[in-house]
């Protein structure tokens, strides 16, 4: 289908007012290799859509004003949904942290730990290269640098498991609230403003007991699978702030593909991607075409690493979405135990962050970015965002907070808000 021509941002406005359950992937502020095309779509009441909850490990399956529990895993009732539909089926959502029941990690205390859909109409939209791009704004409105109490305390644990062996790296978050009665449509068009990013998009699921609003400006791919069965992932690790000159943002670019302790966490990342994707591919076929390669956004430099692979015949794109899950960027290395550690030292569930949100197709083809840089709402007046990063025995407690607030600084201005501290509330 080809991209139509019209207003994408005027149709959003109309389809999010009229359907309570709709989807945005956003490509306005695409990079060359995510593509500059935008997907709206939306539901008729009859369609169909999914939640999961951890906390009672179900499926429910809504359609027609009726909601049934249809399964305990997310990934294998959309795998059977793909399997009963049309060979051109596509759905859209997200698999939120504790998705997988098999890893350790808090359920959601907010939004489902998971919402899919497949909309009954749906339009694209072709934008034209470079729109949406922001410019590199002035440096993040952050004041102080002392990390609280709170995240010390994380922190400090975190480095006595470190120590112990217990792990390489572990990616330490927190979850901030902001209180605001901006309804989600209007706080996304600012957010787009704001940060235009490869995976932005937008999702919401207005149905009772099962509301959700995503917000997405992700700079992140988690997984796209090709209809040549390839796949590839590109992993983050390694952040710094744009520079307020040309000459000290080159300096810091530079500075940022050459820091050992950055180029040490990215590559700890790639290394656990290349398992988990030797799990699912051909063997021989798992490489790094592009390893630590600077990627520039509106107010960071981001140090990206790209691994690719071929899947093998008795693996399908749902099993090998599942099998990398959750992003090894979001949890350390190794993966299992790293969330153990993780599960010890958050004090709140992570919810949609650090999960994956995009589509997928029944010809096996899909596309998904990580959930970081977005914002969730149940619809009860309160926005949550998550933020964090990569801790090393290396790390400062003082540097690592305040790059959590330089990655949550953007997304708060949507309400005109300073960040808050982890747990606080911003009104």
């Amino acid at each position: 289908m080809n991209g139509t021509v019209g207003d994408p941002v005027a149709a959003f406005r109309d389809v999010a007012a009229a359907h309570a359950r709709c989807v945005w992937l956003d490509g306005g502020g695409a990079r060359a290799w995510s593509g500059r095309r935008s997907l709206l779509g939306w539901l008729e009441p009859d369609d169909v859509s999914l939640t999961y909850s951890a906390a009672t490990r179900e499926v429910v399956r809504h359609a027609s004003g009726r909601s049934e529990v249809v399964g305990d895993d997310p990934f294998a009732v959309l795998e059977a949904e793909l399997a009963a539909g049309s060979s051109t089926d596509q759905w859209f959502g997200y698999l939120g942290y504790a998705a997988r029941a098999d890893l350790p990690a808090y359920p959601s205390d907010t939004v489902p730990d998971a919402v899919w859909m497949r909309p009954s109409h749906v339009r694209l939209f072709d934008h034209e290269p470079g729109a949406g791009q922001a410019e590199n704004l002035p440096r993040p409105r952050i004041t102080g640098d002392v990390a609280p109490a709170s995240y010390a305390a994380h922190f400090g644990r975190v480095q006595e498991h470190l120590h112990a062996g217990n792990s390489y790296e572990v990616n330490l978050t927190y979850r901030a609230d902001v209180a605001a009665d901006l309804d989600p449509a209007t706080a996304y068009l600012r957010l787009r403003e704001l940060n235009p990013a490869p995976y932005a998009g937008f999702l919401q699921h207005d149905v009772p007991g099962a509301e959700a609003w995503l917000l997405s400006s992700s700079p992140e791919r988690y997984a796209v699978v090709g209809a040549d069965r390839s796949i590839e992932t590109k992993p983050i690790k390694g952040t710094t702030l744009r520079g307020a000159t040309p000459a000290e943002d080159d300096a810091r670019r530079r500075e940022l593909a050459a820091e050992p302790r950055f180029r040490s966490e990215n590559l700890m990342i790639v290394d656990l991607l290349r398992n988990d994707l030797s799990t699912v591919c051909e063997v021989g076929s798992v490489g790094v075409p592009v390893l630590m390669e600077v990627e520039s956004y509106a107010t960071v430099h981001q140090l990206v690493s790209t691994v690719r692979g071929r899947l093998r015949d008795d693996v399908t794109t749902l099993g090998a979405v599942r099998a990398l899950f959750p992003a090894g960027s979001m949890t350390g290395a190794p993966k299992q135990r790293t969330m153990e550690i993780v599960q010890e030292v958050e004090d709140t569930p992570r919810g949609a962050y650090a999960g994956a949100f995009g589509w997928v197709s029944a010809d096996g083809r899909a596309d998904l970015g990580v959930v970081i840089r977005s914002l969730t709402t149940a619809g009860d007046g309160v926005y949550r965002l998550g933020t964090g990063g990569g801790i090393t025995v290396h790390s400062s407690a003082n540097e690592e907070y305040a790059e959590s607030r330089w990655k949550a600084e953007r997304l708060l201005r949507v309400f005109d808000a300073d960040p808050p501290t982890p747990g606080g509330n911003t009104a």
